[in-house]
């Protein structure tokens, strides 16, 4: 080691700031994960993902998404999307079951996952998709932001883009259980302990706003429940009494407390199991 502290230093920064990613190889794949330490884009070939067909009781969501995707992918203008409601509703498979039928359809489209503790690490992403000639679909699952939470403000740099706007080969779409990305119980007392209550959380609720999309999930009924899995018996080939199917799931979603798309692809996975049904 030297004992130089000029070269030490010098080392130190060199830590501190690694060399800069070099242009990434978008023609690896059509899915990318974006990581950080160190910033790296990471080719994804294979994406976890059903098929758009077995998406049940999400029609109007999924016609809208569709369309506005590939708008997009055609080359013309497309909003930011903002997925929000009940959990396990099939928001996130949405997107990622989008991205699959644009491509299919034969409109070359990648997508890039984000983490929201990556957030501060946006701008630089931005970088290397702008200097794309490719279009992407920047994703980032289950969004929200908590009470002192600053990660908010580098969402804005993909909404708003800063003084550069966004750059025109890229949308994002999120997903997240609150409509507005933060609890409504912190709404409320930021609103009340406030000298002025109508801005004293304005920034924050106001990001969803900047979302020009904006679709809600909601917690699906029985026959809805019962028809997702009808539709994975059919597509995966399992053969099953009707009535043992229905009782059983049933019984299973009154075990778990409730019912979902997350819950009925569960079932069918112990389903599929017993049966000796690969997935």
């Amino acid at each position: 080691m030297t004992n130089d502290p000029l070269e030490r230093i010098a080392a130190a920064l060199e830590r501190m700031s690694p060399a800069p990613l070099a242009s990434p190889d978008f023609d690896a794949a059509d899915a990318f994960v974006w990581h950080v330490e160190p910033e790296r884009l990471e080719p994804v070939p294979d994406v976890s993902r059903v098929d758009l067909s077995l998406l049940v009781g999400i029609n109007r969501s999924r016609d809208t998404l569709l369309e506005n995707t590939l708008r997009f992918a055609q080359g013309f203008a497309a909003n930011n999307a903002l997925l929000w409601g009940a959990r396990g509703m099939g928001k996130s498979s949405l997107v990622k079951a989008v991205h699959a039928e644009v491509n299919a359809r034969g409109h070359a489209l990648k997508i890039v996952e984000l983490q929201r503790e990556d957030l501060p690490s946006v701008a630089r992403l931005l970088q290397h998709l702008r200097g794309s000639d490719a279009r992407f679909l920047l994703f980032c699952d289950d969004l929200s932001f908590s009470h002192d939470d600053q990660h908010y403000k580098s969402l804005k740099a993909v909404l708003d883009g800063g003084i550069e706007g966004r750059p025109d080969n890229v949308v994002f779409y999120a997903t997240s259980n609150r409509r507005h990305l933060m609890p409504r119980d912190m709404i409320e007392n930021e609103r009340g302990s406030a000298i002025n209550p109508s801005e004293a959380v304005e920034e924050k609720v106001s990001l969803s706003d900047r979302f020009g999309l904006w679709l809600g999930f909601h917690p699906c009924d029985q026959d809805e429940f019962l028809a997702m899995i009808q539709g994975y018996v059919q597509a995966y080939g399992v053969e099953v009494d009707a009535d043992t199917l229905r009782a059983e799931a049933i019984e299973w979603q009154a075990t778990r407390g409730g019912r979902s798309g997350r819950v009925a692809w569960q079932y069918f996975t112990d389903l599929a199991g017993r049966k000796g049904v690969a997935l």
